[in-house]
């Protein structure tokens, strides 16, 4: 991992109790996924660092292309289980280079996995499961604004399956799927759309991109007729678009209404705060798009 003077003051206790077991780098992602693989692929199971989303594109050679296929091509002889942990999502003022949402573009390629946790119990489980029981490489998908997240965890406890989503609220008037940031911020216009206009909202979110739960999506949306799905990606080709899909393909008879779509336009993030705003998907946003799809 490279750590700045700032990392390295909120991470030091762990620096100084785990020091043997932590490697302070040079910035040089692609150097960075290379080694953590090797090390996957000799039996260890490291964590490796990739830092802000955008990065990883730097290290992509290593992450698509020989972490992804290693097991495939060695006829399943050869696990990989490296975690690459990246700090994607817009964040405020972070502008194209640091503010990259690239789990739709990681989840095209067969053989990684990838984890969007949308609170802080499901951060620390997967995290937990990808550093001691997954045998697959994995990129596990942080946001900066969630990092004020909390909640009760009994360590030991049972956690929801890897690959299943969560029904964080139940609800009988439409569908909102969401992953990620878009999770609170679902709960939140959710919230919102009964108290104001009397609407039951159920909101599920994904928890992971890859393998996705499409089977709970189709059930969620087959009891309330409508969706809408609030995604951090660009509209076009992203998380939301294969959603949609899935639902066109395995839940169009139970739609009372078009899918509807709430994500980033197809532009580059601006460093401008106001410009920045409008791109951002909101809780009014999703509200919003849940009242068009009802007719409001």
């Amino acid at each position: 991992m490279g750590l700045n003077m700032q990392a390295r003051q909120m991470l030091d206790p762990a620096l100084r109790e785990f020091a043997e077991r932590i490697m302070v780098t040079p910035v040089s992602e692609l150097a960075l996924a290379g080694a953590g693989i090797g090390a996957a692929s000799c039996g260890q199971r490291p964590v490796v660092d990739l830092s802000t989303g955008s990065f990883i594109y730097q290290a992509f050679a290593q992450v698509a292309n020989e972490a992804a296929n290693i097991h495939y091509m060695s006829g399943g002889q050869t696990s990989v289980p490296v975690t690459f942990y990246s700090l994607g999502g817009i964040r405020g003022a972070g502008a194209e280079q640091h503010s990259g949402r690239t789990q739709a573009m990681l989840a095209q390629v067969p053989g990684l996995q990838v984890l969007t946790p949308g609170g802080a119990e499901d951060a620390y489980g997967l995290l937990k499961w990808s550093l001691l029981e997954s045998n697959n490489p994995t990129v596990f998908i942080s946001h900066s604004l969630l990092f004020g997240e909390t909640s009760d965890i009994e360590p030991g406890a049972p956690m929801l399956p890897v690959g299943k989503a969560r029904v964080r609220r139940e609800g009988r008037d439409v569908s909102i799927i969401a992953s990620s940031i878009t999770v609170p911020r679902a709960m939140a216009a959710a919230q919102s759309l009964e108290s104001a206009h009397g609407i039951s909202a159920e909101v599920v979110d994904l928890r992971t991109i890859v393998p996705l739960d499409r089977e709970t999506v189709v059930k969620s949306v087959a009891k309330t007729g409508r969706a809408v799905i609030a995604d951090e990606c660009h509209r076009s080709y992203g998380v939301a678009a294969e959603v949609a899909a899935t639902l066109a393909e395995d839940g169009f008879k139970s739609l009372k209404a078009p899918v509807c779509r709430v994500a980033v336009p197809d532009v580059p993030i601006p460093y401008s705060p106001p410009l920045e705003a409008e791109l951002v998907v909101t809780a009014e946003k999703i509200t919003a798009g849940v009242l068009r799809v009802l007719g409001r």
